[in-house]
């Protein structure tokens, strides 16, 4: 971000990393018993967000990646024996070229070793960006998006979003992937906002 050497095992300075807006304690998504966010999406931390999200700046996505799987690691609680990445819409993908959850996940990957299952489920239908909808719109529009396609042998995933604002994303992935055998599910995310209006 300022353009300084990475600090230890992470490709951002020290004084960067501390000018990172915290969630503490990291924030639960109602009615998840298990959801860990570690940031609050803000500045500078927005700009890391929207730099992978927007910018095609996938080191973005490594350093986002690097930066939960420290929280994930000091947390010291069982890691899920998977991640499942938030499906992206085929036409977005096509657009953007990349998941940006699936970027994170491979990120968290490299330092945690959890095997990451992109392959379980699909969004199954075009969805409207969260942004700018209200609470309400915001689960209509993602009820019915998302479709399991392989089987799931593992009990225990975190599903992994960029950022959370009411959970209504995550809820829907977490109602299909409940339907196709999980019985412990995770939220994960890097950072949430306040819905506004």
């Amino acid at each position: 971000m300022c353009g300084a050497a990475g600090d230890e095992d992470i490709d951002l300075c020290r004084d960067c990393a501390a000018d990172l807006p915290r969630n503490e304690p990291a924030c639960s998504v109602p009615p998840f018993r298990n959801a860990f966010v570690p940031f609050r999406y803000a500045y500078p931390l927005d700009h890391l967000v929207q730099g992978l999200k927007f910018r095609n700046e996938l080191a973005c996505g490594r350093v986002l990646g690097q930066l939960f799987a420290g929280c994930l690691l000091a947390r010291g609680e069982p890691l899920p024996a998977a991640i499942v990445p938030v499906p992206l819409a085929l036409r977005r993908y096509r657009q953007r070229g990349y998941n940006q959850a699936i970027e994170l996940a491979l990120s968290i990957r490299r330092i945690t070793g959890i095997a990451v299952r992109a392959d379980v489920a699909i969004r199954q239908r075009e969805t409207l960006e969260q942004a700018g909808l209200d609470r309400k719109a915001r689960r209509r529009n993602v009820t019915g998006a998302f479709a399991a396609v392989a089987p799931l042998r593992v009990r225990h995933v975190a599903i992994l979003d960029d950022v959370v604002t009411t959970g209504s994303t995550v809820r829907e992935l977490a109602d299909v992937l409940q339907r196709a055998g999980a019985e412990q599910i995770e939220i994960w995310a890097i950072a949430r906002t306040e819905l506004s209006g």
